[in-house]
């Protein structure tokens, strides 16, 4: 928890400068946010990970073209937080956009989809929907197969 303190408070005074430096809906910013975000998440404060995954999310939006990958990460991160909070129909719906975005980016056999598949997968066993779970995962399973060495841990 320490070494997140101090991220932070980097990661803060690193904020402040872009913001006096940069106009309002620069991506500079929304990485800074988005930095900020990961921190807190990773110090359980998900309320204000929320907060600063959604500024960064604002962002990209507007500056980004629809299916960007950074997009991606983004609602990635947004549904990671609702994931941790135990919010798994919000988890979901993020988790779903992040899914439909990589599918029109990348080949059917990329490891960012494998990700992808299992954190659907994940969401849907800590709904109690195993078989819907299974099905993520072995889809996220044949890619990393595929993608991965055999003796890959």
């Amino acid at each position: 928890m320490d070494n997140y303190s101090k991220a932070l408070e980097f990661y803060e005074k690193a904020l402040k400068i872009l913001e006096k430096a940069l106009p309002p809906n620069h991506p500079d910013l929304a990485i800074s946010y988005n930095n900020i975000g990961a921190a807190y998440n990773n110090m359980g404060d998900y309320s204000k990970a929320l907060e600063f995954y959604e500024k960064s999310h604002q962002i990209y939006e507007k500056a980004l073209p629809a299916n960007h990958p950074l997009l991606a990460t983004s609602y990635n991160n947004i549904g990671e937080v609702y994931k941790n909070m135990g919010d798994y129909s919000e988890a979901l719906k993020f988790y779903e956009k992040v899914l439909k975005i990589l599918e029109k980016a990348l080949p059917s056999n990329h490891p960012d989809l494998a990700t992808s598949y299992n954190n659907i997968g994940q969401v849907y066993s800590k709904m109690g929907d195993y078989s819907k779970a299974l099905e993520f995962y072995e889809k996220s399973h044949k890619i990393y197969e595929k993608a991965l060495p055999s003796n890959h841990p």
